[in-house]
């Protein structure tokens, strides 16, 4: 199996500059306001802006059940792309193309670089994923349609 076969990602179009969705992007406290897989709660430690290399937790819920979550920015192009990967090694990426006076948004689960991939397969979670994304991608997109024109 490929990488490509290892990857799913959606795209959408956002009002705002890639700077200014990429803002939002890297700052762990405000991942609970576009996520959209319901799973994550808020940040620990008072995360904010992160860089290659920087370490954020995250509290999280699946259905009634609490954890937490530690992960690692593991790619980082200012004001381009972000990914982070947890203990699992699977990575969420977002990358960002400047469109106008928009953005194209690329929302990527890649599990091409998790520990154990049968795993991921196994459990169907590149179609729940996928669903998961499209829901944070449009929830983006509602918050950046919010702003009040400069």
């Amino acid at each position: 199996m490929s990488s490509a076969d290892q990857c799913v990602s959606e795209s959408i179009r956002v009002s705002a500059a890639p700077a200014d969705v990429f803002a939002l992007l890297s700052d762990p406290s405000q991942h609970h306001r576009f996520d959209g897989s319901g799973m994550v709660q808020s940040s620990r430690d008072g995360s904010s802006s992160v860089g290659l290399g920087s370490k954020f937790g995250m509290n999280m819920k699946l259905g009634p059940i609490p954890y937490r979550m530690n992960n690692t920015v593991v790619e980082f192009e200012q004001d381009r792309l972000i990914a982070w990967a947890h203990v699992g090694g699977h990575r969420w990426r977002y990358e960002l193309e400047p469109d106008g006076d928009g953005t194209i948004v690329t929302e990527s689960f890649d599990w091409s670089t998790a520990k154990v991939p049968k795993f991921i397969d196994l459990m169907k979670y590149p179609a729940r994923n996928r669903q998961a994304i499209v829901h944070t991608l449009e929830r983006l997109r509602g918050m950046f349609s919010e702003q009040p024109n400069a």
